[in-house]
């Protein structure tokens, strides 16, 4: 971590690092096309927090909005390859005018487009953080959007607040601002109540904020608040805290920065993991689910143990050897995440049994743990 912030308190002027989300509502009319002033009024504050000696990294949605108004498009693109080709319009329509705006300030950008493979893949995840490495070194200021031109529904991260929060832990990030067209979240959705009270901090993402958090965001965006509570659960189990403030409010990023009560902070709750375990639990692809009971729960909590055969009530998904699959309790919520040492056949034969068991019922015997305790991850846990 380059800075401190104390938790439950706003106080992030120390902070080195920071991650800086804009929404495509924060960037674009309602006709689609680019808000020039509002992207301006950003970049200054962005300007001013890199002279200031903070490494800002910029994780912008805008690419289909800016190509809507570039082709005079009145509706958001509906099929996959409406959308590259729409993005692909506007991809550099949105550099370009960062690049200007930046430049007027002295400040280098540099575009930085990823997907879902580039966190799957273990290589390219360390390959994209030494990348943004080097570039915050060299006093540049990544853009960082997902890479619409090229993704299709199995690669796609979603939205750009889930991407925002895997940027987050990818570059050890001291905050993440997600700045969009509201102000913050309300105990209750405000488009349908009168009485809806913004929160102003959030120590836990429950169902029932999520319940509250309604559905999706506007006609140029493809995220509402539940995929902002989704990054907010990510950032806050590698350590980060997230702050959710409207893009339009005056000098919105100075002010948070400054620990002004602006939206709502989301205040971590994990450990900040070692890199191999941030990209277990958030990166890598879940590619099925094992069930587990209270004793085999107890273990991998209270005793950091290994999740044994023994301890495994059902199987759900079909997974390889060194996969990551996501463990869940006998009351069906997740407790963690981990890479397994058998495919899920192997493991459906071996449930429920002794590890003295295994290789007289699969013929063989490389592991006694389905899930080693050093490939495996506990979502929840607090350090602090």
């Amino acid at each position: 971590m380059t800075g401190t912030v104390r938790i439950g308190v706003r106080d992030f002027k120390n902070v080195r690092r920071v991650v800086i989300k804009i929404g495509s509502s924060s960037l674009t009319y309602s006709s689609g096309k680019l808000n020039l002033t509002q992207i301006e009024l950003l970049v200054r504050q962005m300007a001013d927090l890199h002279n200031q000696g903070k490494e800002v990294i910029l994780v912008t949605s805008g690419a289909v909005g800016a190509g809507m108004g570039k082709l005079g498009l009145g509706k958001r693109p509906r099929t996959i390859p409406e959308k590259q080709a729409v993005a692909a319009v506007g991809q550099g329509v949105l550099l370009h005018m960062y690049e200007k705006f930046f430049l007027e300030y002295g400040v280098t950008v540099a575009q930085v487009l990823l997907t879902r493979g580039d966190f799957a893949d273990r290589r390219r995840f360390l390959n994209a953080r030494n990348a943004l490495e080097k570039l915050l070194q060299m006093k540049v200021i990544p853009v960082i959007n997902e890479n619409d031109t090229v993704s299709v529904d199995e690669l796609k991260l979603g939205d750009n607040d889930s991407l925002s929060a895997l940027v987050a832990a990818l570059v050890d990030a001291d905050l993440l601002v997600i700045l969009s067209d509201i102000e913050g979240l309300y105990d209750q959705d405000p488009r349908n109540s009168p009485r809806a009270k913004l929160l102003h901090e959030v120590f836990d993402v429950t169902g029932e904020l999520e319940a509250a958090a309604g559905g999706a965001g506007s006609d140029v965006g493809t995220g509402g608040m539940v995929t902002k509570l989704q990054a907010a659960k990510v950032a806050g189990e590698t350590g980060v805290p997230v702050v959710i403030a409207r893009a339009a409010e005056k000098n919105v990023l100075c002010r948070v920065i400054k620990g002004e009560v602006l939206g709502t902070v989301f205040w971590p709750r994990g450990c900040r993991l070692e890199y191999k375990k941030r990209w277990i639990a958030f990166a890598n692809t879940v590619a099925g689910k094992i069930f587990i009971d209270n004793g085999a729960k107890n273990a991998l909590i209270k005793h950091g143990k290994s999740l044994l055969p023994s301890g495994i009530t059902a199987v759900e998904g079909c997974f390889d050897i060194g996969n990551t699959v996501s463990i869940i309790d006998a009351g069906g919520v997740e407790i963690g995440r981990g890479l397994v040492n058998f495919n899920s056949s192997e493991v459906r034969k071996i449930m429920g049994k002794r590890t003295t068991e295994i290789e007289k019922i699969l013929g063989h015997k490389d592991y006694d743990e389905v899930v080693h305790r050093n490939n495996l991850v506990l979502l929840g846990s607090t350090c602090w």
